[in-house]
């Protein structure tokens, strides 16, 4: 397996890991427990932005176009 396959297939792996902690938080009852579970999905979340400037720096990632102001205005229309 090649680096750019490990790279994306972490990069995956912690981005449904990460939906799966701010689902146990939103459940947790226990603040205990919830705390746990916000500081591991902060770990995380430090971890994958550091994986992602490392596999666009590679050319591994190539992020989607950014979006126009009328795009944005669009969106923002649609949601109002």
């Amino acid at each position: 397996m090649d680096e750019k396959t490990m790279v994306n297939d972490i990069l995956g792996s912690v981005k449904a890991d990460l939906t799966a902690y701010q689902t146990a938080i939103s459940e947790a009852e226990n603040i205990g427990l919830r705390q746990t579970f916000q500081q591991i999905r902060n770990n995380d979340e430090s971890f994958q932005y550091e994986l992602f400037k490392l596999a666009q720096a590679k050319g591994y990632y190539i992020p989607a176009q950014k979006a126009t102001v009328t795009e944005i205005n669009t969106v923002k229309t649609n949601l109002s």
